[in-house]
């Protein structure tokens, strides 16, 4: 008799206790920054871990942290690993990333504020968090079968090249913000910088496609983007007096966020008729 694979037995798509409570424990500090930097931009000084200037740098964090607060909350009640598992390691970068830049810049936070406490606890503990329960987690991934729905080679390739851009911008952002300060299209210090540098890093995520096709891995990612997207595009509408109309970086980032946010929305709507097309075969 064939003695049973431990590996192919532990498969079995679940998502772990310990993953759930993590990510809940996460979401209502994603929340409480959402509602502060978006309503308040102008007033991270009083409310916030350091003052951020111009408005649209906390708008933009902001949309992002509401974004985080939703992939979460998919965690916290997902029945399949699959599905949610490619957030992990874009999300512990992230969160990484702002942990050192909190450290880089240490004097430019406002200490005796009980925010800047919240903020380093956060980013000091996320990485470790994220990164562990992912590992426990992926042991358990089960991999895909012939009735998965899978995006196209092409429509995966694009997905990553767009990762890999985004990527690119965020080590730039992060590894030469003095450099970055001279030509981004709004006002940036280092700081802000290297934060930014943080949120474009996300853009992982979009390689991850090259390594798992399912639609139903990407499904939630990409409603996460698109959240995300939608939420800094409207930043930006509010604070179009921030851009440097003359710089074009400007038309090349405000154009290629609606151009990624439209692109999604398009393969979201086709994927998804796609995936009812069997069970209105079958009725």
């Amino acid at each position: 008799m064939a003695t049973p694979d431990p590996q192919r037995i532990v498969r079995d798509d679940r998502v772990l206790a310990l993953t759930r409570w993590v990510s809940l424990v996460i979401i209502p500090f994603l929340v409480v920054a959402f509602v502060v930097l978006v309503p308040w931009p102008s007033d991270t000084g009083r409310l916030f871990a350091w003052q951020i200037k111009p408005t649209l740098t906390p708008m933009v964090l902001g949309s992002v942290y509401l974004g985080g607060a939703y992939f979460f909350l998919r965690v916290f009640r997902a029945k399949e690993w699959h599905t949610v598992k490619g957030g992990f390691v874009p999300v512990g970068t992230f969160a990484a990333l702002m942990g050192v830049a909190t450290i880089a810049h240490w004097d430019k936070f406002l200490h005796t504020h009980v925010a800047f406490w919240l903020w380093a606890g956060l980013y000091f503990t996320t990485p470790f968090l994220v990164f562990w329960v992912f590992l426990a987690n992926r042991k358990h991934d089960a991999p895909a079968t012939g009735a998965d729905l899978l995006l196209s080679v092409g429509v995966s390739r694009i997905f990553a090249v767009v990762g890999g851009l985004s990527l690119l911008t965020g080590v730039f952002l992060f590894l030469l913000p003095n450099r970055a300060v001279t030509i981004w299209p709004w006002t940036l210090t280092p700081l802000t910088s290297r934060v930014l540098g943080a949120i474009f890093c996300l853009g992982i995520a979009g390689l991850g496609v090259l390594f798992d096709r399912r639609w139903s891995s990407a499904r939630v990612l990409l409603q996460v983007a698109a959240l995300m997207l939608a939420l800094i595009v409207v930043a930006g509408a509010r604070a179009t007096g921030k851009f440097d109309s003359a710089n074009a970086m400007t038309w090349l980032i405000s154009g290629g966020f609606v151009a990624v946010l439209a692109a999604i929305i398009v393969l979201y709507l086709r994927m998804e008729t796609r995936l009812a097309q069997p069970a209105v075969g079958a009725s």
